[in-house]
């Protein structure tokens, strides 16, 4: 486990082997997460939206998508009842 000090403005330096095995690269975007007594460091995608995309694509679809499913089969359920 790597040791570093901190610098007079709170700075430290990451270890080239943790930033290479996180991707870090120069100017990327971290997230720092207080947990207790320590802080989680989480570098965040480049492309937020892209990487969002399509998490939902394994969840159930919409309530609204549902409800409106529903009343379309009670409508011809209705009309065929009607003929």
């Amino acid at each position: 486990m790597p040791i570093v000090k901190t610098h007079a403005k709170g700075q430290i330096i990451m270890p080239k082997e943790i930033r290479d095995k996180l991707g870090i690269k120069p100017g990327k975007v971290l997230s720092l997460k207080l947990v207790g007594d320590h802080v989680e460091v989480k570098p965040l995608p480049d492309d937020p939206i892209e990487f969002l995309t399509g998490i939902f694509a394994d969840h159930h679809p919409s309530m609204a998508a549902e409800l409106l499913k529903e009343r379309k089969k009670d409508n011809e359920t209705d009309e065929a009842d009607s003929v």
